[in-house]
C-alpha cells in the first residue's frame, strides 16, 4: 500500500505539475460463494481483499475533469459541462477505455437519484495506480470505482452513504462501461472489513460483516490466477443474464431471488435444458451463500458439529460443479485449479468473479500452502497450461481516505 501510495503521488505530480490535495483507495474483492446471483437479486458473501486501486486527486479552479493512470499514456480530460450533458446512451457511446470507469462514476454521480449536480461542483485532477489484477475475477474495476467515488463525494462534499456509492460504480458499469454486473463488486469494496465477509442482499441491498474466523484458524485464501482473460462486457455474461430473466418470467417471478430449491421440480417441466440449468445454478447458489453465512456464524450446528471456515469446503466445491456444469462459465485451467488444490489438501475450492477465465480460489491451511501452490504449478505444466500466478489474499477494510 506503502508503495502505491508513493506511486500515485509522483505520478500525479510528474502528470499534473503539483502534489494531490489528497489519496483515496479501495480494494478489489474475492467473492468467497455467491456467483452470478447477484443481478438475480439473491445472495452474495464476498470480502475486500489487500489489493488496492489508490487514486490522487487534486482540486481544480476551472471545471475540467482531468484523468490518467498508470495503465495508460494518455491523458483524458472532459468539462463537466459536457459530463453532465450526458444521456445513458451517449454516456455508453463516448466514454470509452480505462477512463470510463472514472468518469462514469462522475457521470453518475450527477444523476437525479444521488442528489448529483455537476453545475455546483469544481473541476479536478485524477491519477490513478493499481495492485489489483486486472482480468483476474478480483473486479479491480470495482476497485477503481469505489476509489474515485469516495473520493470525489469526500471532495465534492456530497454527502452519500456506502450503499449509494456502490450503486454509483455499479451504474457506472453498466452503463458507461457496458457491463450487465450487479452490485456485489462495488459494495465489497466500499463495506469491507478486516477478516470479514460481507453478507449482501442482493434485493434489499442491506449487508451484514460477517466473522470469517481465517486468521484464528490459521486459514489463507490462496488465489490461481489462470491467465485466461475474460470481459464482463462480451457476450458470454449477457447470455447468462439473459437465459436467468427468461426463466423467472416462465416461473412468473420477478427476479430468480422469488424461487426456491424446492421449485426446481417444476422449473425442469417449463424450462428448456440450458435455462433450466442456468435457474438451478442460481436457485441452489443462493441456498449454499445462506448454508456458508449459518455455518460460518455457527447457527444450527449441534455441539461437536463442524463449523466456522473449516466446515465450508464442500458448500464451496459444489459452487464450483454448479459453475462449470449447469452454468457453463468455468474454462479447463480453472477445473484443473479446483481439482488439483483439492486433491493437495486444500479445504475446498471453487473459480471466483464472472467466469470465462480469471481466478479460482482455494481455503487452504497455512500448513498445506506450499504443497497446494506447488501442486498447481505442476499440474498445469503438465497440461500444457501457462504458468498461473498464486498469491495469498486476507480479507480487508474497505475503501478509505488515506
Amino acid at each position: 500500500m506503502t508503495d502505491i501510495r508513493d506511486d500515485v503521488t509522483i505520478g500525479f505530480t510528474a502528470v499534473f505539475g503539483h502534489e494531490p490535495d489528497g489519496l483515496w483507495s479501495a480494494p478489489g474483492r474475492v467473492n468467497l460463494i455467491g456467483e452470478h446471483t447477484d443481478y438475480n437479486l439473491g445472495f452474495v458473501l464476498p470480502f475486500a481483499i489487500d489489493r488496492r486501486t489508490v487514486v490522487g486527486v487534486g482540486l481544480r479552479d476551472d471545471r475540467m475533469l482531468r484523468v490518467a493512470s498508470t495503465f495508460a499514456d494518455e491523458l483524458v480530460e472532459i468539462s463537466l459541462d459536457a459530463l453532465a450533458a450526458l444521456t445513458p446512451e451517449d454516456a455508453g457511446r463516448e466514454l470509452s477505455g480505462w477512463s470510463a470507469y472514472v468518469l462514469g462514476v462522475a457521470w453518475a454521480l450527477g444523476l437525479d437519484e444521488f442528489g448529483g449536480d455537476l453545475a455546483a461542483v469544481p473541476g479536478l485532477e485524477l491519477f490513478i495506480d493499481s495492485d489489483v489484477p486486472v482480468g483476474a475475477g478480483l473486479s479491480s474495476s470495482a476497485a477503481i470505482e469505489s476509489a474515485v467515488a469516495l473520493a470525489l463525494n469526500d471532495v465534492w462534499q456530497l454527502g452519500l452513504e456506502r450503499p449509494a456509492l456502490a450503486r454509483v460504480g455499479q451504474r457506472a458499469e453498466n452503463v458507461a462501461v457496458g457491463a450487465p454486473t450487479g452490485i456485489m463488486d462495488q459494495s465489497a469494496s466500499l463495506l469491507g472489513v478486516r477478516d470479514h465477509a460481507v453478507f449482501l442482499d442482493c434485493r434489499s441491498l442491506e449487508g451484514q460483516v460477517v466473522p470469517l474466523g481465517l486468521d484464528e484458524a490459521g486459514i489463507v485464501v490462496l488465489v490461481i490466477d489462470t491467465g485466461v482473460k475474460h470481459s464482463h462486457a462480451t457476450g458470454g455474461y449477457g447470455e447468462r443474464r439473459a437465459a436467468c430473466e427468461r426463466g423467472a418470467a416462465a416461473m412468473g417471478v420477478e427476479s430468480l431471488r422469488d424461487v426456491s430449491v424446492a421449485d426446481l421440480p417444476r422449473a425442469r417441466e417449463l424450462l428448456d435444458d440450458v435455462t433450466y440449468r442456468r435457474v438451478a445454478h442460481v436457485v441452489t447458489e443462493n441456498q449454499r451463500v445462506l448454508d456458508t453465512v449459518d455455518t460460518l456464524r455457527g447457527v444450527g450446528s449441534d455441539e461437536g458439529s463442524p463449523s466456522g471456515p473449516l466446515a465450508i469446503g464442500e458448500l464451496l466445491d459444489a459452487s464450483h460443479r454448479s459453475m462449470r456444469d449447469d452454468f457453463e462459465i468455468s474454462v479447463p485451467e480453472l477445473d484443473l485449479a479446483v481439482e488439483v488444490a483439492v486433491e493437495a489438501g486444500a479445504i475446498g475450492a471453487r473459480m471466483t468473479g464472472g467466469g470465462f477465465g480469471g481466478a479460482a480460489i482455494a481455503l487452504v491451511k497455512l500448513d498445506d500452502l506450499s504443497r497446494v501452490q506447488v501442486a498447481v504449478d505442476n499440474a498445469f505444466s503438465e497440461h500444457g497450461f501457462s504458468a498461473p500466478d498464486t498469491f495469498v489474499v486476507r480479507a480487508s477494510d474497505g475503501a478509505a481516505r488515506n
